[in-house]
């Protein structure tokens, strides 16, 4: 009679930890810190941040990142001005112009992409000066590729307004579609991969901006100065995310799941896809860890003066726009995990 008293204890005490361990995770559940927030706009997915979401980098970070697009630099400029969006990614020159023409006190704080652009034309366009006379479109008139498309085809001798029009129909791959479904459009700015895409559609290439303009600072992240210094923790983590994203984008070991990826993301097919991805590994699309490429952004203030008159043709140092404190805690926090 003894060993059934003996288990019952034995069980007793069992239930006990149960209980007990039981009470214990639950309240390890309710204390775990809560992610924190964090509102982002785009023109499109960046690819470090999709990355970033589909392998809990931002997680990791403790940061749950609201991903918004919107159609055009415009409707990104205001979301960032109203406080809609938190930080923006877009090409810098986008920031200069919020600064100057808009007077949100913005601020750059990290890098990401070089400008790998291209002047895209209808099939048959043979040079850039068989131009004269047509349409081209830009995303906004007066900010970043457009400046870039100006300046190929001041350099030609054709003046804006004069010899050519211009006309604002939104990003990137809203151009190019816009472009084959509209062949009055004769040309724009594109990027990869719509460049690509355009290639295979049967544009043709009149001019490479690095061939054009050289070094030139294209997407990049920016926040409102007054809240970036209130949230410079979250700023810091989210870059730190960010670059470990591009990273992973970056590294040759993982070309399959990259290849998978920017098909699945941008509906490219294999061969786009492998042209896009030569790209990504190449020197002048990604760089390393998402820096901020001083040179190249000296050569967006520049190009900003020449075509817009901006600052009466001399702009300012290049550290009026750019904070790089963000960027440099982000790196020690990847280097500390």
């Amino acid at each position: 009679m003894k060993m059934p008293n003996r288990i019952a204890e034995l069980l007793a005490v069992a239930m006990v930890a149960v209980v007990s361990a039981s009470a214990v995770l639950g309240q390890a559940q309710t204390h775990r810190p809560e992610l924190q927030t964090i509102h982002v706009v785009a023109l499109y997915p960046h690819l470090p941040i999709v990355i970033a979401q589909e392998h809990g980098l931002f997680a990791k970070y403790g940061l749950d990142v609201q991903i918004e697009t919107v159609p055009s630099s415009d409707a990104l400029r205001d979301e960032l001005a109203t406080g809609k969006a938190d930080l923006a990614h877009a090409a810098a020159d986008n920031a200069v112009a919020m600064v100057e023409t808009a007077k949100v006190d913005v601020v750059l704080v990290m890098g990401g992409e070089g400008s790998t652009n291209e002047l895209m034309a209808q099939p048959g366009t043979g040079t850039v000066s068989d131009l004269r006379g047509k349409t081209v479109i830009v995303d906004a008139p007066n900010t970043a590729y457009a400046l870039q498309l100006k300046e190929i085809l001041l350099l030609h001798g054709l003046k804006a307004g004069k010899d050519y029009e211009i006309k604002p129909i939104g990003a990137t791959p809203i151009r190019l579609k816009a472009m084959q479904e509209h062949k009055e459009y004769a040309a724009s700015i594109l990027g990869p991969p719509s460049s690509v895409q355009a290639k295979s559609f049967g544009l043709v290439s009149l001019a490479k901006t690095q061939d054009v303009i050289g070094p030139y600072q294209a997407t990049s992240a920016f926040v409102q100065r007054a809240w970036g210094r209130e949230h410079s923790e979250i700023v810091t983590r989210y870059l730190a995310a960010y670059v470990e994203g591009q990273r992973w984008l970056m590294d040759p070991a993982n070309k399959e799941p990259v290849l998978a990826l920017v098909k699945k993301q941008w509906h490219l097919s294999d061969d786009q896809a492998l042209a896009t991805y030569a790209l990504i590994q190449g020197h002048f699309w990604y760089e390393t860890d998402a820096r901020f490429d001083l040179e190249g952004f000296k050569n967006v203030l520049k190009l900003r003066g020449e075509i817009e008159g901006q600052w009466g043709g001399n702009p300012p140092t290049a550290e009026a726009y750019f904070d790089s404190s963000y960027y440099e805690k982000a790196i020690r926090k990847i280097q500390a995990k």
